[in-house]
């Protein structure tokens, strides 16, 4: 079996197989959905390691994003388990990031890395002017990267602070004033800005746009908000199968 049975939970001594919160440890919570992202035939075993923390406590930590939604799993070859995040799994492992990340001493300098190294990106794929979704901090941080990159920020798109400005660039309500305000030359792409609901944001982004005319790969995020575009084209690969079996 991998490691702890999800079913039982027993076979651990001591201490490590005592309750958890409902809440939990959202720094626990976060690791696990990462990792589980990154390989889905992780063993419970190896999350334990990973987040450093007894077996028993990562089987009870798996149980309840299974519980909550987070995360499925399902039977594999020699008896063993893969686990998927959910899209509700996508959605908690980004928010816990950015909430994680808004708080933490590092979010300037790990901002300032992120945004220098995606403007050099696009950069590189010819881009020249770009808008960014969703004023505050991280928009602020993209704005003074841009600089170094050559590209221009158009605007900021931020329905709540539309009329204002933030880093000293234009603060418009929606993807159509964002446009209008790019001029003739159009925009290149558009800057996932936004840390309270990033990949709820991201998400709405690649739908909307479509309408003006942008490729899903003109919206494009720092690694830093966890944004995943692998939720949306699975659930579009789901409505096919559907369709398909009907």
């Amino acid at each position: 079996m991998n490691g702890v049975s999800l079913a039982s939970g027993k076979g651990t001594p001591g201490r490590v197989n005592e309750p958890i919160r409902d809440t939990g440890d959202p720094q626990i919570v976060l690791g696990l959905l990462t990792s589980i992202e990154r390989d889905s035939r992780v063993t419970q075993r190896k999350l334990a390691g990973d987040l450093g923390i007894a077996l028993g406590l990562a089987n009870a930590y798996l149980r309840r994003c299974v519980r909550k939604g987070l995360v499925k799993m399902s039977q594999v070859p020699l008896n063993r388990y893969a686990y998927y995040l959910t899209p509700q799994g996508f959605a908690e492992k980004s928010r816990l990031t950015a909430e994680y990340l808004s708080v933490s001493l590092d979010f300037f300098r790990r901002a300032r890395g992120d945004c220098a190294l995606l403007l050099r990106q696009c950069r590189a794929r010819g881009w020249q002017r770009v808008a960014l979704y969703g004023a505050g901090d991280l928009a602020e941080i993209a704005v003074l990267s841009a600089v170094d990159t050559g590209i221009e920020v158009a605007c900021v798109i931020d329905v709540g602070r539309a009329g204002r400005s933030c880093a000293g660039v234009a603060v418009v309500a929606d993807l159509a004033a964002a446009c209008l305000a790019a001029g003739p030359g159009g925009l290149d792409g558009i800057i996932l800005t936004d840390t309270t609901a990033p990949q709820q944001r991201f998400d709405e982004l690649r739908a909307t746009s479509a309408a003006f005319g942008f490729a899903p790969d003109a919206i494009v995020a720092p690694s830093l908000l966890a944004v995943s575009a692998m939720r949306q084209e699975g659930s579009a690969a789901d409505a096919v199968t559907a369709e398909a079996g009907e």
